[in-house]
């Protein structure tokens, strides 16, 4: 639905904006070379008696096209330009959350909102931020895993415990919209009754320890995904020099002696100056 006062441009760059960065570059060049393909195409000529309608149309379609071929991808890319800009929003408030005890308190409702999307999103779900209307309005966030869609409600509550009454109410929405689940996430507590009324409902409730350490856990695996995936190239980094001509060493291997197939370093000017330069690998032994 539209937006009150919006144009076409405003909802155009909202849709890019919902969508992953690399979405809205992509449209940005369909829709260019499509718009522009129309732009080119001969209007025709009139022929026949009837076909002055028909011609008028094809011109005016002609000239939106020649002017929306420049207009329409701007608006996807202003759009992936914001979708980019969420995203690093989004992982810099959770790695603030996973690197700080009091990294949530110290967010505002509307920052907390988009880092539990965040979290959520690093759990396999498709996520929507509403940014609701205030503190406590509405449904905040929006989840789709496969068919499946599930609702969030976020309470960024420092003090107060989030009682049965919130549960409640996002129980009703869930039956409403028939979705497959909810959650209810909060930076504090939840009451007894909450918890209670939680457990005979497809409702998760998501307090502010468990919601800390599962970006805690995130944030790790990520780290350790990354140091894993990065080129190693240990050998680069310490190669040792040549004994005798201090040149740069290489692996080689024995292909006799007491231990053949055994891998070692050796001069790597052996060929040029026949030097025998060798070191053990792992150890310091060196040999002349």
């Amino acid at each position: 639905m539209r937006r009150k006062n919006s144009n076409l441009a405003d909802d155009v760059i909202g849709l890019a904006a919902l969508l992953p960065w690399w979405a809205g570059v992509a449209l940005a060049l369909a829709s260019y070379l499509w718009l522009h393909s129309v732009a080119l195409k001969p209007i025709g000529t009139l022929t026949q008696p009837g076909h002055a309608g028909s011609l008028a149309i094809s011109a005016i379609g002609q000239s939106l096209a020649a002017i929306g071929q420049f207009v329409l991808p701007l608006c996807f890319l202003l759009g992936a330009g914001i979708s980019a800009y969420k995203r690093r929003m989004a992982g810099r408030l959770h790695a603030d959350a996973a690197n700080r005890v009091d990294g949530m308190s110290q967010m505002s409702w509307r920052e907390f909102e988009v880092m539990v999307g965040e979290f959520f999103r690093r759990k396999g779900f498709s996520v929507t931020v509403n940014g609701g209307g205030g503190p406590d309005g509405g449904i905040d966030v929006l989840l789709q895993k496969g068919s499946d869609s599930y609702l969030v409600q976020c309470k960024q509550w420092r003090a107060r415990r989030v009682g049965v009454q919130t549960v409640r109410e996002l129980y009703g929405v869930m039956a409403s919209r028939r979705v497959a689940g909810g959650f209810v996430v909060t930076s504090g507590d939840f009451t007894d009754e909450a918890r209670n009324f939680a457990q005979g409902s497809e409702i998760e409730l998501i307090d502010g320890k468990a919601l800390y350490s599962g970006v805690r856990a995130q944030a790790d695996s990520t780290r350790a995904t990354q140091h894993t995936t990065m080129p190693q190239t240990p050998a680069a980094q310490s190669v040792p020099s040549c004994p005798v001509c201090h040149s740069p060493m290489v692996v080689r291997q024995n292909r006799n002696g007491v231990a053949p197939g055994k891998a070692f370093w050796g001069c790597s000017r052996f060929a040029q100056t026949k030097c025998r330069g060798t070191r053990e690998i792992g150890g310091i032994g060196v040999k002349h």
